[in-house]
């Protein structure tokens, strides 16, 4: 328990429960909350916390795809000796205005040897089926 002597307030709400703790030292838990928009500030781990990540990339990325990725089916068309075959596949995509955080997410997937592309300008993809399963593997399915 990071502080003992404070009180955690559940508030239910629709289809979830909000859970709320005051303390002054928060910020020195999570030096990247601050004012403004993350996407226009930077976002740098301290050398403490790149020390967990690395160690626990799993970890960290399923914290980054369980709340800002999904995992869906895609599906595309092609061409194999004249005949049109369609081709679905299960992918994972990561979406976030920060160049940071995206660089953040890259670095943990290439630490497991994941392979990943940029998609879009805020789109994180992987693909690959065996690449896809890994991810899996590593994170488990979203809820």
């Amino acid at each position: 328990m990071l502080a003992p002597h404070r009180t955690v307030f559940h508030v239910p709400a629709p289809g979830t429960t909000v859970v709320q703790a005051g303390w002054k030292h928060w910020l020195c838990l999570f030096p990247q909350h601050g004012p403004g928009r993350k996407h226009e500030r930077s976002i740098a781990l301290e050398p403490w916390q790149r020390e967990i990540v690395d160690t626990h990339p799993a970890d960290f990325l399923r914290g980054l795809f369980h709340s800002d990725g999904c995992r869906s089916k895609n599906w595309t068309i092609k061409v194999v000796a004249g005949e049109m075959k369609r081709y679905d596949y299960p992918r994972w995509e990561f979406s976030n205005r920060s160049e940071d955080i995206h660089a953040l997410c890259g670095a943990a997937l290439d630490r497991l040897d994941i392979p990943w592309r940029r998609s879009g300008e805020f789109h994180l993809s992987v693909s690959r089926r065996d690449a896809v399963a890994a991810l899996d593997k590593a994170i488990g399915l979203k809820c």
